[in-house]
């Protein structure tokens, strides 16, 4: 990717002896929607704190249109920011709130009027323009924020865990008002969360971060079907990860069963010796033959059945079965058999 709008080019931040982050470097284009996602300390809010202005690093830099920002305020970098604490101004109403950065601008009156009603409309929160913060519930004090923070048109977008505060139903409801929101102003947007489902929900692309440097750069498909390592499996999704053994073109479980099903190409062909075949649980079925296992527990879920099963090397799996008509099904302690497509069976890289 060439010409990114936005560039973070081997950033490194340590404080004393801790490195929070190593060698970041990412290019985002215009108009993106990117998620830094990762666990808690992986090193994406210190990136984000980087782009804002808000921390210097130590090493490395951010450029925007090809011009580095070191040393540029971050008042001038003409960069919105919502954090997961709304920040509102508790005595000002809701259009005072989102008039405030465009009087510290000093725009004409009648620009911040109509700017105001703007992103209210935008937030679908006009008729509470006249309200304190008190008075509004979680999720509409983080859309007041949001127009806080488009007002004033900012080149990007920045959001901190936004949505962490607010229970499910109305966290995806933000999300859904995001989503819109993006699309109608079309602006950059970096997003942090640790919720992995909120970034495949949110983005365009994922960086997912580990221990301070990014594990993958994708877009959700890419991270969720063909992860790049054990690590990335393992978080975005759940997965099941079986330590194979790979000869003659053959993977082979750690009983010593050949698998036929999975389809190696020729780079997999070619490798020898240990390897991890990644099976997500819904790409597992109760079959009349395959993998042996015993059942250990049975979930009902509604639209699905989980099983919790123990194979014959003393591996837990988990599957998860679909409600259909005349499928199997199991119940703790049954002897039963695992089957998959040979195309959903991944073998992680090396």
């Amino acid at each position: 990717m060439s010409g990114a709008y936005l560039e973070l080019r081997n950033l490194r931040k340590s404080f004393g002896d801790f490195v929070a982050i190593d060698d970041i470097s990412i290019q985002i284009q215009q108009g993106e929607f990117i998620t830094f996602l990762g666990p808690s300390g992986s090193g994406k809010s210190t990136t984000l704190y980087a782009i804002a202005g808000f921390i210097d690093p130590t090493h490395g830099d951010v450029l925007l249109n090809g011009r580095s920002l070191r040393g540029v305020a971050p008042n001038h970098r003409d960069i919105g920011m919502v954090f997961q604490r709304y920040t509102l101004f508790p005595h000002l109403t809701v259009a005072e709130n989102v008039a405030f950065p465009l009087r510290v601008r000093r725009r004409p009156k009648a620009e911040i009027a109509a700017k105001v009603a703007a992103m209210l409309d935008l937030v679908h929160l006009a008729p509470m323009r006249e309200r304190k913060p008190a008075q509004l519930s979680g999720g509409q004090q983080q859309r007041v924020a949001l127009a806080r923070a488009l007002a004033y048109d900012p080149q990007i977008l920045l959001m901190d865990e936004p949505l962490s505060a607010l229970d499910k139903k109305l966290r995806e409801e933000i999300q859904t008002e995001i989503k819109r929101i993006h699309v109608e102003t079309g602006v950059t947007i970096i997003y942090v969360t640790h919720d992995q489902e909120e970034a495949l929900r949110l983005s365009d692309r994922i960086v997912l971060f580990n221990h301070g440097g990014i594990e993958q750069i994708g877009t959700g498909p890419d991270l969720y079907d063909r992860p790049a390592s054990a690590f990335t499996a393992g978080f975005i999704g759940n997965s099941n990860l079986i330590d194979i053994t790979l000869k003659q073109g053959m993977a082979h479980l750690p009983d010593g069963t050949a698998l036929h099903g999975p389809a190696l190409n020729d780079h997999d062909a070619a490798r020898e010796g240990a390897g991890r075949l990644m099976l997500r649980p819904e790409h597992l079925y109760l079959a009349p033959e395959g993998i042996q296992a015993r059942v250990t527990d049975s979930v009902y879920l509604g639209d699905v059945t989980a099983y919790n099963v123990r194979t014959g090397w003393d591996q837990e799996l988990t599957v998860r079965m679909p409600r259909r008509e005349n499928s199997l099904s199991a119940r703790p302690g049954d002897m039963v058999y695992l089957g998959f497509a040979p195309a959903n069976a991944y073998l992680i890289p090396e």
